[in-house]
């Protein structure tokens, strides 16, 4: 009988028998795949074993209303999902649907999109085909290195067979000395059919990078032929100046030099329109010298929302909001695509159409860190599936705070109390359902005054649960040191500290004390994680209040994501080693007073991997 991966290392990890109890070695002294299992999720998607890359290439199968989530590895793998909660793996092990190796991909397969139904009503593949490496931004670009490819899938996804003719796209637009040309993303929009005259319905395809020496750009291609064989250049339609930021940075960090895995895709309130509100999601590439490109694993995961308009007979983008997706430092290169209501698990659900996206958390740092990748024999998980769509902030008070540069936009004002626009961004809801329907427990709000961390009365059974809670303060607390959260993942060794800053409005993760096996192994980060959330203040029953910061903590083993106010994520890892390291604690430290309220535990979480053995 030939064993999976997964079964494999679990037997190996049984045979070194490790003990959680006492103080951790050397990690990389231990046998392979010894640590299987210690800091695995169970609820997030990720293969049987090895690396996970970038999301990438979902669509829904139009004959099963199944969902399939890709990503990289070994070339492209996958799952379908009919529930977004459950999956199973496309392939044996967890093995890959297209792999590298063809005419025009020699080297590698990089990201791509999936047309659900393309040529002869098949799904259809239009990925970056890659000839040449390296590939970098602060390098000069080899031409030819990447061009965009299909491949048609007649097996339900499970293979994409490549197209025996060379790229559809075989090159940059003319003349264009890029940084980069990759990730196409294939997408419909009315908007933009109505700007350049195309026939509704017609498909778009995005590709990301940029120009040296000047700065990051989508560039946007037109479908020509029924067939998907030739597509039009429509230019560079969205630039930015190199290494630019929205308003002053704070709120979405920098565009950096060179675009990457770019999503376009329209909103309203409810989810996906196609004639709704253009949004883009974007990875940005960027280094600490502003002028001087420099190699860095300096990355921004980043969302932006704005005008589509017609310039010299060019359709253009123009930014009118932006926003972090993730502020996790290892939280990039998220992926989505339309969910329609005709899918399989939104019938189950009764949502309408969606756009769902998938972030990539990778758990080495970009590959950059030193971690015992060999005792684990996995890296890097998937984040929970996220819904996109329009949200607004009703009854904000019309000061300062509203009028800055940031990730929203006043969209009404009625005598002094305005509504603000922004990106809303949840956990999908069948997920959320599935993780708070496990058994839980209620823990009593506390009014704390005074720094120190006080224990709940009660400790979840295992490092896989779910906290549901809400923090309030007077506005007083906006000039003041006062910090407020949670400890997690805690015991007499370890702890990691989830708080809101409130004079710098910032969620921090402070990871210096998560993991004891950071003292003693090379490669497990615990640098410090933080994001910027700003609490608006509110009007209600005649009375000025600051908002309430609304927390959802997804405790996942060690993949740690902390979403608030249904518009703010940070991920990243907190690898706990002591088994005792399951305590929680309400978190206080500075002046002022803090009101803890609405607090739920939610045991256990749920198996994404029910047939994995």
């Amino acid at each position: 009988m030939k064993l999976s991966p997964a079964v494999l290392a679990g037997s190996l990890a049984v045979r070194q028998e490790i003990d959680y109890n006492s103080a951790p070695p050397n990690l990389s002294t231990l046998a392979n795949s010894s640590l299987f299992e210690t800091w695995r999720p169970k609820a997030h998607v990720l293969p049987p074993s090895g690396q996970i890359g970038d999301p990438c290439m979902h669509y829904t199968d139009p004959e099963t209303g199944l969902f399939h989530v890709g990503y990289l590895h070994s070339g492209a793998a996958g799952a379908t999902t009919d529930d977004l909660v459950t999956y199973k793996d496309l392939n044996p092990d967890g093995q890959p649907f297209i792999v590298a190796g063809g005419v025009n991909d020699p080297i590698a397969v990089f990201d791509g999109s999936v047309i659900p139904s393309g040529i002869d009503g098949k799904p259809t593949l239009l990925y970056t085909s890659v000839s040449y490496l390296p590939i970098q931004w602060t390098i000069a670009y080899t031409r030819g290195s990447e061009t965009q490819s299909l491949a048609v899938s007649s097996d339900g996804g499970r293979n994409f067979t490549k197209l025996e003719h060379g790229p559809v796209i075989p090159s940059p637009p003319f003349a264009v000395n890029v940084t980069g040309f990759r990730d196409p993303y294939v997408f419909q929009n009315n908007q933009i059919d109505s700007h350049t005259g195309s026939a509704p319905g017609t498909w778009y395809v995005v590709i990301s990078g940029g120009v040296h020496g000047d700065g990051p750009s989508q560039f946007l291609y037109r479908q020509h032929d029924a067939d998907f064989q030739y597509w039009e250049e429509l230019g560079q339609w969205w630039h930015e100046p190199a290494n630019t930021t929205w308003g002053n940075g704070d709120w979405a960090g920098r565009w950096g030099f060179n675009f990457e895995v770019s999503n376009l895709f329209g909103l309203d309130e409810n989810g996906y329109n196609a004639e709704g509100e253009v949004f883009t999601t974007l990875g940005a590439e960027w280094s600490l010298d502003p002028i001087v490109p420099q190699v860095s694993d300096f990355r921004e995961m980043l969302w932006a929302s704005g005008n589509v308009s017609c310039e010299d007979g060019k359709v253009k983008f123009t930014p009118s909001m932006a926003g972090k997706l993730d502020w996790g430092h290892s939280a990039y290169a998220a992926a989505g695509k339309e969910l329609p209501a005709t899918s399989k698990a939104s019938e189950k659900s009764g949502a309408p159409d969606r756009f769902i996206s998938y972030v990539w958390l990778t758990g080495d740092y970009y590959g950059t860190l030193d971690f015992p990748t060999n005792q684990q024999n996995w890296t890097g998980a998937l984040l929970l599936p996220r819904e996109l769509s329009v949200g607004k902030i009703s009854n904000v008070v019309d000061n300062e705070l509203v009028r800055e540069t940031g990730s929203w936009r006043v969209t009404s004002n009625n005598s002094g109390v305005v509504e603000l626009a922004t990106l809303k961004q949840e956990i999908v809801r069948e997920s959320l359902a599935a993780l708070i329907t496990n058994d839980s427990f209620v823990e009593p709000g506390q009014t704390l005054s005074s720094s120190g961390a006080v224990s709940f009365q009660q400790t979840p059974k295992s490092k896989f649960h779910v906290i549901t809670a809400s923090i309030s303060s007077p506005q007083t607390c906006r000039d003041s040191n006062l910090r407020a959260g949670f400890q997690i993942l805690s015991s007499e060794f370890e702890s990691t500290t989830i708080y809101y800053q409130f004079s710098n409005e910032s969620i921090i993760i402070d990871r210096s004390n998560s993991s004891a096996a950071a003292a003693t192994t090379n490669g497990i980060d615990s640098r410090n994680e933080a994001g910027r959330l700003r609490l608006f203040d509110l009007v209600e029953d005649g009375q000025q209040r600051v908002e309430s910061l609304n927390l959802t903590i997804v405790v996942d083993n060690s993949v740690v994501e902390v979403h608030a106010n249904g518009r703010f994520a940070i991920s990243t890892w907190a690898r706990s080693w002591y088994a005792s390291s399951r305590e929680i604690r309400f978190f206080q430290e500075g002046d002022g007073e803090v009101t803890f309220g609405d607090v739920t535990v939610h045991e256990g979480l749920y198996d994404a991997w029910p047939d994995r053995t």
